[in-house]
């Protein structure tokens, strides 16, 4: 299967492709000159300084990561009474208070 184009359609679509691949012979070398890929001071200066900020925020960073806890997972909850016993509070609530031979009175402390 061959395409093939009509007499009329195939001198003006060649000479175009022609132009269109031809390299440009009239000094223009697309942006890249005689000093195409050198660095100037100033781009130099420029890097340096990204370089520091850089730096700086790194051990900025890493300060930050220090302070971070090892996990964000809930303490363990081995202060927390069971369900079948009563806070320690309301135990101590829950007991009568004893009077002192001096008039003060005190709770029962084990």
């Amino acid at each position: 299967m061959s395409l093939t184009l009509p007499a009329g359609v195939a001198l003006p679509v060649t000479a175009s492709a022609l132009v269109l691949t031809q390299q440009p012979g009239n000094g223009d070398n697309g942006g890249q000159g005689e000093d195409f890929g050198k660095s100037s001071p100033v781009g130099f200066l420029v890097l340096i300084l990204f370089l520091i900020a850089v730096a700086f925020l790194v051990r900025s960073m890493t300060k930050h990561l220090k302070r971070v806890p090892a996990s964000f997972d809930d303490p363990p909850a081995e202060a927390a009474p069971k369900a079948d016993e009563p806070p320690a509070e309301a135990e101590a609530a829950a007991e009568p208070e004893k009077k002192q031979p001096n008039g003060a009175s005190s709770a029962k402390s084990d």
